[in-house]
């Protein structure tokens, strides 16, 4: 048996380079379609979002091909809550929002059809409850369609999507996060019943 490692400046055996420095290519996965961007010194800003995006819409296949051109397995950006542009939004909805760090937004894909989506959305907010954490509001996150290349099984299939908005009821946010992890595995076992 072998550690895994290669000697400096020889060739490995999976055909990836050597362990050098931070690289080890015993950690090496196979990954399609991932896309990283970031400010190298960690500012916040509208570019990485724009980049992000480009990097997305420029990725042919992203580990699952539809039986259409234009309809994909989807694909997402992961950001850090946008804090500014939450408190902005939650004003025009009426939506008391605390300090950074004591809300979390949810993107929460729901049925089509509004009396299911009701009783999701009802369910969801009792859950909330119950685990005395505050509910503060729905947003309908607004989806523009017109001009855009979706094949007609997407949009047939496609959720009606709102964004959750809850409150902590502690300043230790990791006591927040586990509230958080709860909330969502129950609303998503109650709800696939």
């Amino acid at each position: 048996m072998t550690s895994g490692k290669t000697p400096a400046g020889s060739k490995s055996l999976l055909g990836y380079p050597s362990e050098k420095g931070l690289y080890d290519p015993r950690f090496e996965k196979d990954s399609c379609g991932v896309g990283f961007v970031a400010h190298v010194k960690g500012v916040a800003s509208h570019q990485i979002m724009l980049d992000a995006y480009h990097i997305n819409s420029q990725m042919d296949h992203r580990g699952g091909c539809g039986f259409e051109e234009n309809t994909g397995d989807g694909a997402g950006i992961l950001t850090g809550l946008p804090h500014s542009f939450f408190q902005a939004i939650a004003e025009q909805l009426s939506i008391a929002l605390p300090e950074a760090g004591l809300y979390a937004v949810g993107n929460i894909f729901l049925p089509q059809d509004p009396k299911d989506r009701l009783f999701c959305k009802q369910a969801i907010e009792k859950i909330i409850a119950e685990e005395q954490q505050s509910f503060l509001g729905w947003r309908q996150v607004p989806i523009n369609t017109q001009g855009a290349d979706i094949g007609p099984a997407a949009i047939d299939a496609m959720p009606i999507i709102e964004q959750l908005f809850i409150g902590s009821s502690t300043s230790n946010s990791e006591e927040f996060e586990r509230h958080l992890y709860v909330i969502r595995k129950l609303f998503t076992r109650k709800l696939r019943q």
